[in-house]
């Protein structure tokens, strides 16, 4: 490392004048007031809602561990938080067994119904549309969510299904106080929601009005959903009434789920994906999550780089992982997909080899146009409204979970009689490989539509290792810009010797190699920082915040927990005891 510091520092010089000399510029950062976390001593929750968040910290005060405690978590964030929390969803959960040391991921991702096929999404002229994959019964994958969540209590729980999701019952029944936030996103999405008469019926007042905050929401439908599956665990989602009424609402919105569909959908236990970076392992989640693969493949490549000596978020700092970023989106397109289905190189991607390679393609003064980068010549070969949270027990066991409908409210289509939000996450293929989906983001015949297979998505739940226990738990929402917060949270913490609750709130930025522009959220930079990277020949545009990290630091010189919920969502809460 010590080899690169000479030319950086000198790049740095050369690429700024006459704007500020790097010193000048890092001192901008530096004056940044203190952000102090929440503490516990024994465990914590990180939710983007406070009463799902309340809800697993009771689990755990009632003995249950951390899986327990992210399955009633999970469960009641599909009544308390409907635009992203799921029962007709699905997602990836990433578990730490303190007692084997041994860290897991559970794949509940949807799974295309037997019928999709390749070009299903081509209009007559060939051309992809994008209502057919977003706003229609063909947009619905098979959920997963509750597969998953059985499959995660039977290998690491202690508690059955019914316990789990007794809160969410009561919540669903009794109704929830509307805040803010929920009476906003329903507003917002009045179009969509209303298109469905069995939407409309559920989350607008009998005269169509608006539920306004502190007005009680009650989901009566979905509350007998859940106590189906109370009573008879998975099949009393994916079999009988519920399903009946997930296909018969499928049906008349279009598309061609099948009751055959349901009662075949597993989830699967997977291997994560790993590397380290300064002393640091890390484990993040394998495809068909694009997410843990390109946080690899970035930190390995900015490993070789003096980030904290060049400090947060300066030009230097910003050009080098801005490039970084651009390598691995391109690479995302040509080679990620379901694993199942595809030869994914995992290991070709995440290897510091490939990261030097990389490296020789970045120059330290000019940014590299993404016209010019192709994937990499390598072996074989998501929604802004996902919500993710964290949980770590007294015992050292940690969940990171990250799931979604996909768009706020997925495709907007409930379940009659059930009261299930349907996903959109067909739009997460490629409806036609080379054309972006609605995050921007391209895709190859890799990610090309297949029945029974999952798309690709870049939910990234990660857990950051020191000494083989968890040092970090974190995840974002934010679609294709999940794995772009979760690394920079990782970096904020390692790099730049921040706390979790700084790492939190410190500004984002995101580069996806096409469109070819650094994103930035407004009042992220200073007007010098923005100079000195347009003079090095980036793009730079200006956009809402990024992200909705929920993230739990293991402070194991102290005994502490330290946590913090994103101030970019209103509603979260991270809590402990």
């Amino acid at each position: 490392m010590s080899r690169l510091l000479p030319a950086l520092a000198s790049a740095a010089l050369i690429a700024l004048s006459p704007l500020p000399t790097f010193a000048q510029e890092a001192a901008i950062y530096s004056s940044m007031d203190a952000v102090h976390p929440v503490w516990a001593k024994e465990a914590m929750v990180s939710v983007q809602e406070k009463v799902a968040a309340e809800v697993g910290l009771q689990v755990l005060k009632d003995g249950g561990n951390a899986v327990d405690a992210g399955v009633a978590v999970a469960l009641a964030l599909a009544v308390t938080l409907p635009r992203a929390g799921n029962l007709g969803g699905g997602g990836f959960m990433l578990v730490h067994d303190a007692k084997s040391g041994e860290t897991k991921a559970i794949d509940y991702r949807e799974m295309a119904p037997a019928s999709a096929t390749r070009d299903m999404y081509l209009d007559a002229e060939g051309n992809a549309d994008s209502t057919l994959s977003r706003y229609h019964g063909l947009a619905v994958g098979v959920p997963g969510t509750v597969a998953g969540m059985q499959m995660a209590l039977e290998t690491y729980g202690t508690m059955t299904l019914a316990q789990a999701a007794a809160p969410a019952i009561r919540l669903a029944e009794e109704g929830i106080t509307v805040t803010a936030d929920l009476a906003d996103s329903l507003k917002a999405l009045e179009k969509r929601l209303k298109a469905w008469p069995a939407s409309a019926e559920i989350f607008y007042k009998p005269d169509g009005g608006f539920y306004e905050p502190g007005d009680v929401l009650r989901q009566p439908d979905l509350a007998a959903t859940l106590k189906k599956i109370a009573e008879l665990g998975p099949d009393g989602f994916y079999k009988g009434a519920v399903a009946e009424a997930i296909v018969a609402s499928v049906k008349d919105a279009g598309g061609s789920i099948s009751l055959e569909d349901l009662a075949g959908y597993k989830a699967v236990i997977r291997e994560p994906v790993r590397g380290s970076y300064r002393g640091y392992d890390i484990v993040s989640m394998p495809p068909p999550s694009s997410g843990g693969v390109h946080i690899i493949e970035i930190l390995n490549v900015l490993e070789d780089y003096p980030i904290g000596f060049l400090g947060h978020n300066s030009s230097e700092t910003i050009h080098l992982m801005a490039e970084a970023m651009k390598r691995a989106y391109a690479d995302r397109s040509e080679y990620l997909g379901d694993p199942d289905f595809n030869d994914v190189p995992v290991a070709a991607l995440t290897s510091k080899a490939y990261a030097a390679k990389i490296r020789e393609g970045i120059s330290l003064n000019r940014a590299t146009p993404s016209a010019s980068i192709k994937p990499g010549d390598l072996a074989p070969y998501e929604s802004d409204q996902t919500t993710h949270f964290s949980i770590v027990d007294k015992d050292g066991n940690a969940v990171s979970n990250t799931y979604t409908l996909n768009f706020s409210y997925g495709s907007g289509i409930t379940a009659k009689g059930a009261g299930v939000l349907l996903n959109n996450e067909m739009d997460d293929f490629s409806a036609k490989p080379g054309v972006p989906n609605a995050y921007g983001l391209i895709g190859g015949e890799a990610n090309a539509v297949a029945p029974a297979k999952r798309p690709l998505s870049s939910m990234s739940p990660t857990i950051v290792l020191k000494d083989g226990k968890p040092y970090l738990v974190t995840g974002s929402p934010g679609g294709s810009r999940i794995i772009t917060t979760t690394l920079q949270m990782i970096s904020n913490m390692i790099d730049h010797k921040m706390n979790v609750a700084e790492a939190t709130h410190a500004s984002r930025i995101h580069h996806q190699w096409l469109p070819d522009e650094i994103r930035v959220e407004d009042g992220g930079l200073s007007r010098d920082t923005v100079a000195a990277l347009e003079a090095k020949g980036h793009t730079i545009a200006v956009g809402s915040v990024m992200g909705s990290t929920q993230s739990i630091h293991v402070d194991a010189d102290n005994g502490l927990l330290l946590g913090a919920s994103d101030p970019r969502q209103t509603g979260s809460a991270t809590v402990g005891y």
